[in-house]
């Protein structure tokens, strides 16, 4: 599990986790171990049939489900985290629009979302961040913390933590 996931779990009190492109399970399983109420999402069928396996043998409850995450159908629950390894930054620039909208009502309020992804050199199509992605997301959470660094390919990436505003009103009595 990365350790950017280990430090938010020993930093926040465990909570309703949604775990989008969830892939085999690994980091959802350590958030159910660590005390999080866990559903993990996949749009790959034998990934989520192997995840679900890996917490049957490690003894955990997890809600892993074959869904897309732009869809989301029977997700309808508020979250106190969304996890997203690798899963934004393979969408297209109308499907990151549409997943952050998703954020908006998955979120509860001061929720976090916990994101990493790898950055590309040019707005060529294809896998990857451009700064202008986190400008669009910044839009619709604040930007708590970002944490650069190299993929495995030696490519560019970060990891962010964002956060949903607590939706209360503010007023200027000034």
């Amino acid at each position: 599990m990365p350790p950017e996931v280990e430090d938010f779990i020993r930093a926040h009190p465990p909570g309703r986790v949604l775990d989008l492109g969830c892939g085999t399970g690994t980091s959802s399983i350590a958030l159910a171990r660590a005390g999080w109420r866990v559903i993990g999402v996949d749009f790959a069928r034998r990934a989520i049939t192997i995840a679900r396996a890996k917490a049957k043998v490690a003894g955990v409850s997890v809600d892993f489900r074959v869904d897309d995450v732009l869809r989301l159908h029977n997700v309808t629950d508020i979250f106190d985290l969304v996890l997203d390894i690798g899963c934004f930054h393979g969408l297209g620039i109308a499907e990151r629009v549409a997943y952050l909208h998703n954020l908006d009502k998955l979120l509860a309020p001061e929720g976090t979302w916990l994101m990493y992804g790898f950055f590309k050199p040019d707005a060529r199509p294809g896998p990857g961040l451009l700064p202008a992605d986190i400008e669009l997301a910044e839009l619709h959470l604040n930007l708590i913390e970002r944490k650069d660094g190299m993929d495995k390919k030696g490519r560019p990436s970060a990891w962010f933590t964002f956060q949903k505003d607590d939706g209360r009103q503010t007023t200027d009595s000034g």
